[in-house]
């Protein structure tokens, strides 16, 4: 599992460029990602929401986009510098007024229970030092019949990986090292996606956590999964 400390000056560090090397490194398909999972949410009309690893704050944009304005946002994230980078686009757009960012753990989270109707992750839960504790935190705020919606790399189709794991090891980091200035970062990030569950598995760690209803949706020939449960 991640070193915590090792992860949060990570994030810490590429903070400033992290929105330009995403757009830049899947081709702008995070912004597709997201909206699935911002859908998901919509549909259950929550009222309170919770958003996981929150970084530079763009799911917690997209859904105060989509969602009415008296829900009740949290963006919440362990790294100080990339929650920074969020209140700075926060303070300098139109949108998320309705959003509250938090310096929070997700090991650890400083809410109350069954609080929320939705929680969002995208792309941090394997970053979690333990993701079966991280998995029970967010069952525990959130209120019976509550969603929980995770975005994570997965593993793509069979006949597509060749291709996805040239690009993941010897062309990412390069790319993502000259954009950012900080190639160990990626270097990190591809072996964090090489040796992430299928989406399978993952779906049964989210039923050990106590989740039930549980599914996932492949994206972009299998890269990429929407897992939604129901506590």
């Amino acid at each position: 599992m991640p070193d915590p400390n090792a992860v949060n000056s990570m994030f810490a560090r590429i903070a400033g460029r992290y929105d330009f090397a995403n757009r830049l490194l899947s081709g702008g398909m995070d912004v597709r990602w997201r909206k699935a999972l911002v859908e998901a949410v919509a549909g259950r009309a929550p009222k309170d929401v919770l958003d996981l690893a929150t970084g530079s704050g763009d799911v917690a944009f997209a859904l105060s986009r989509r969602l009415p304005t008296q829900t009740k946002l949290i963006g919440m994230d362990f790294c100080r510098p990339m929650l920074e980078e969020a209140e700075k686009k926060q303070a300098a757009g139109s949108d998320g007024k309705n959003i509250q960012f938090r310096e929070g753990d997700a090991l650890a989270l400083p809410i109350a229970n069954a609080s929320c109707d939705a929680v969002t992750i995208a792309f941090g839960l394997r970053n979690l030092a333990d993701r079966h504790r991280g998995l029970q935190e967010m069952r525990r705020v959130l209120r019976p019949g509550g969603i929980l919606c995770v975005l994570e790399f997965s593993q793509p189709q069979r006949w597509f990986r060749g291709v996805y794991y040239f690009y993941l090891r010897r062309m990412l980091p390069a790319i993502a090292g000259v954009v950012t200035g900080d190639r160990p970062a990626y270097d990190y990030l591809n072996q964090s996606i090489g040796g992430f569950p299928t989406r399978e598995e993952v779906s049964a760690e989210i039923r050990a956590a106590g989740f039930s209803q549980v599914t996932a949706r492949p994206m972009t020939f299998g890269i990429v999964a929407l897992h939604v449960a129901t506590k």
